[in-house]
């Protein structure tokens, strides 16, 4: 191993996160050909195989996952010796990896590029996922700084709220609920719902209303996406609970129409995160500073005139 190259360990790193040969060679911006070369490499090195490959399938084979958290740890540690080299001159380039819950891609793009107009030397990552996955990056040190609503207990982390994140319940604009005027939760129950997958902070915050509630939700689809799950509410395939911030567009143009529920807006809050562990880089500074002093007001900007906001303390 002593021969290997940091440009091994990150080709292979890349490789074991998609386990696709072809994708890791679109994000390192490299040919596929010079993929598998540096991978071969690095097996030499190691002695021993990485990857099994079956066809288009690709699997980490037991000595690949052993050395996957080896190389890991590796690439952790140069990137917190090129932050430290950073804060250190006191300037704010390099890169910086910013994991987000799936969510917040519906504003956090339009701050990620007023950032980037003040920081042009930065260059910038997106890690997506949902709070599960995203927890699983901040413990792997695979992002510098994440954006998410209920922060995690799982480490050691600071967590910073950034603005209110109210969660409604939708549904068609011609769907029965909507002529209750003020509905029970209770009155929730004979309708089928269209959930985000387990793992997900949306998910979370719906169980934990219903079950105070005493209402067991019928669930008649989970999905992963917002999206697909909007089409399907749109649809009058059965209502759902989301973020307010995912159906900014469809209220705008009268498409989907909120529940008034009693007890709801559920009102969580947007949090900026990182580990304890980790000490960020001039670049990750200037990003938590630029989400705690303009995010709020965007939002609120944004969204504010769907319903009364209650600002995040």
């Amino acid at each position: 191993m002593k021969n290997a190259t940091f440009r091994q360990l990150r080709v292979f790193n890349e490789v074991a996160r998609h386990l696709s040969f072809a994708r890791a060679a679109e994000v390192l911006h490299l040919t596929p050909p010079a993929v598998t070369m540096q991978v071969k490499e690095l097996e030499g090195h190691v002695g021993l195989k990485l990857f099994e490959r079956q066809g288009r399938q690709v699997t980490l084979t037991t000595a690949g996952e052993y050395m996957l958290v080896y190389a890991r740890k590796v690439l952790a540690t140069l990137k917190d010796a090129e932050d430290a080299a950073a804060r250190l001159q006191r300037l704010e380039v390099g890169t910086l990896t910013i994991g987000m819950v799936s969510t917040a891609k519906y504003f956090l793009p339009s701050l990620l590029a007023e950032f980037h107009r003040e920081h042009q030397g930065v260059e910038l990552k997106l890690a997506v996922g949902n709070r599960e996955q995203l927890v699983k990056m901040l413990q792997g040190n695979e992002v510098d700084i994440a954006i998410m609503g209920r922060p995690p207990t799982e480490m050691a982390t600071r967590a910073e709220p950034f603005a209110a994140h109210p969660h409604v319940f939708v549904a068609a604009v011609d769907h029965p609920l909507l002529k209750s005027g003020h509905p029970s939760a209770e009155a929730l129950r004979q309708y089928g719902f269209i959930t985000r997958e387990r793992g997900s902070g949306t998910r979370a915050a719906m169980e934990k209303f219903m079950e105070q509630a005493r209402v067991e939700p019928h669930v008649v689809m989970e999905m992963s996406s917002n999206e697909t799950i909007k089409q399907a509410v749109m649809a009058g395939m059965g209502i759902s609970f989301l973020s307010l911030h995912t159906i900014g567009l469809e209220l705008e143009h009268g498409l989907i129409a909120i529940v008034d529920v009693e007890g709801t807006p559920i009102v969580r809050g947007w949090n900026v995160v990182h580990t304890l562990s980790k000490l960020l880089s001039p670049a990750a500074e200037s990003f938590r500073y630029f989400m705690l002093e303009r995010a709020e007001g965007y939002l609120a900007d944004k969204y504010g005139s769907f319903m009364h906001l209650t600002p995040a303390g």
